[in-house]
């Protein structure tokens, strides 16, 4: 009976320390497997650089910021349009009265008939201009540029046409009366039957 009590004691002794053994076991190699399980698996993948085609290069056609026919509604919508571009324009028989034309672009432009009374025409570029019977009584000219320009029977009552380039300026029955001329070039200017200012003599003819 002691035998096989004993025999029993050393059953339970041994499976004792075998459960113990693995459940040591396994407490040291549980940290191992979690880490295992933790650390996503590396894949190796071959990654080539992408080969990058430069971009298509299309032309562009560039157009002026504002078109003359943009200026010209703009113009006639708000009467004014400092230093735009007007070259040809069509501005026959226009109202532009006291109109802010300082150093606008008005060369070859169309402009007979047109009413310019009081418009500011300051070093404005009016080369080939036609201004034939326009009205431009008391438009400020200083400084402007009126090469070759038809000013035929344009009435220029009291203008301020100081320092104005109105050289080869077709000037006939122009009325000039009142107007200030100081330091105007009129050379080679046509001014046959104008109404030109007391006392005024043309010193380039």
């Amino acid at each position: 009976m002691k035998k096989t009590n004993s025999k029993k004691v050393t059953s339970w002794l041994l499976t004792a320390v075998f459960l113990a053994f693995m459940t040591v076991f396994s407490l040291f190699d549980q940290p191992s497997a979690l880490a295992q399980s933790e650390i996503p698996p590396v894949t190796t993948e071959f990654t080539s650089t992408p080969i990058v085609s430069p971009p298509l290069v299309i032309p562009q056609t560039i157009l002026p910021v504002n078109t003359v026919a943009a200026n010209v509604q703009r113009l006639l919508a708000t009467n004014e349009c400092v230093g735009c571009n007007l070259v040809e324009a069509q501005l026959d028989n226009a109202n532009l009265q006291a109109a802010n034309l300082a150093g606008a672009n008005l060369q070859k432009a169309e402009l007979e008939k047109a009413n310019l009374q009081g418009t500011n025409l300051t070093s404005a570029n009016l080369q080939g201009v036609d201004l034939s019977k326009a009205n431009l009584a008391g438009a400020n000219l200083q400084g402007a540029n009126l090469f070759d320009a038809d000013l035929e029977a344009a009435n220029l009552l009291g203008a301020d046409l100081q320092g104005a380039n109105l050289q080869k300026a077709d000037l006939q029955k122009t009325n000039l009366t009142n107007a200030n001329i100081q330091g105007a070039n009129l050379l080679g200017a046509d001014l046959e039957d104008a109404l030109i200012p007391p006392g005024f003599t043309n010193q380039y003819q």
